[in-house]
């Protein structure tokens, strides 16, 4: 690793995930270069480094940017990710995801920047047909997002052969939870995540909290997730650089916990931590919604030497809670 205020480009860095990966490149000893549209981020989260304002789809001042910071390195976060979204406008999720990653890989390319950590998801491998999801698990997308973030695997893929620009794909579960320190956090509009929509439900910024189907084929029949804090997920990537830097070879990992919990088991650490009861209300299952999706991670905690340490469920809620007050203090 070289600390020494090395610039990383970090695109999506004004994002959820982006803005903690940046605070964490940050502390030890990068400079990380923000490049974002903010179309979904926020400019307030780039606190740690330099924001340029940017669209991936524009290759003239992507290359511009590259070319006055000299990166390193590239992490790449800049994707749309709502499922529902890219089932309605599957054009803008292929246009911006696929099309815009092209265009890093070709500026890569052109500038000679051999590195880049990318952003991938569970959502490559569809419903799997067998538990815990492993990386040799087939991807099988059932969405225009999944199928999207599997194309761009292929891309940095053939990349890599016919240029040798190496990769690290980290494929993770539910991101959740947020910055301990209270300065970011998750601020998604819509907001489609389980854990701030809970929080909402508390502070009335939305009536009651639904909770889609009852009658899965779990303990207590709502779904199960792998649920992974956002700090822990920022480490996850660093360790994925540390793995370029030292040279070896492209690479893909699941980043989860192992375990899983229920919508329920959620909302009962919301009422444990908060001493509040949530309002509920109950609909019917959404399309598409496996009943239980959970990872082995036994591949990134041996070679990646991955362990969490925010990630167990109430840590999680404590952190987002604290970061929803401060918000809604604001």
């Amino acid at each position: 690793m070289q600390p020494d205020k090395t610039p990383i480009l970090v695109t999506g860095g004004a994002g959820y995930i982006g803005s903690h990966t940046c605070k964490h490149l940050a502390t030890k000893g990068f400079t990380p270069v923000a490049f974002d549209n903010l179309s979904y981020g926020h400019k307030h989260a780039v606190k740690w480094g330099p924001l340029e304002v940017g669209d991936l789809n524009d290759k003239a001042r992507l290359l511009e940017v590259i070319n006055s910071h000299r990166p390193a390195a590239i992490i790449h976060f800049a994707a749309y990710s709502l499922v529902g979204e890219s089932v309605t406008n599957p054009g803008k999720y292929y246009a911006n995801n696929v099309g815009g990653t092209l265009n890093l890989l070709e500026a890569m390319r052109e500038t000679g920047i051999d590195k880049i950590v990318f952003s991938s998801t569970c959502a490559t491998y569809g419903i799997p047909e067998h538990l815990p999801i492993r990386e040799t698990t087939p991807q099988n997308p059932i969405n225009p997002y999944g199928k999207s973030k599997l194309m761009m695997e292929h891309m940095l893929a053939d990349f890599d052969t016919a240029h040798g620009i190496r990769s690290v794909a980290l494929r993770y579960f539910n991101a959740c939870g947020a910055d301990q320190d209270g300065e970011i956090g998750e601020e998604h509009e819509p907001e489609t995540h389980l854990i701030p929509n809970i929080l909402k439900s508390l502070t009335g910024d939305v009536p009651k909290l639904t909770v889609f189907g009852t009658d899965y084929d779990t303990p207590d029949g709502t779904c199960i997730r792998d649920y992974i804090h956002v700090e822990d997920l920022a480490h996850g990537h660093m360790l994925a650089l540390q793995h370029l830097f030292d040279g070896k070879p492209s690479d893909r990992y699941n980043l989860g916990t192992g375990e899983g919990f229920s919508v329920k088991q959620i909302i009962e650490a919301v009422e444990r931590v908060t001493g509040q009861i949530v309002p509920l209300e109950y609909g019917p299952r959404r399309p598409g919604d496996p009943p239980i999706l959970t990872s082995d991670v036994t591949k990134a905690r041996t070679r990646l030497k991955f362990e969490t340490s925010a990630s167990d469920v109430d840590t999680v809620v404590a952190s987002a809670w604290n970061f929803h007050k401060i918000q809604a203090g604001r």
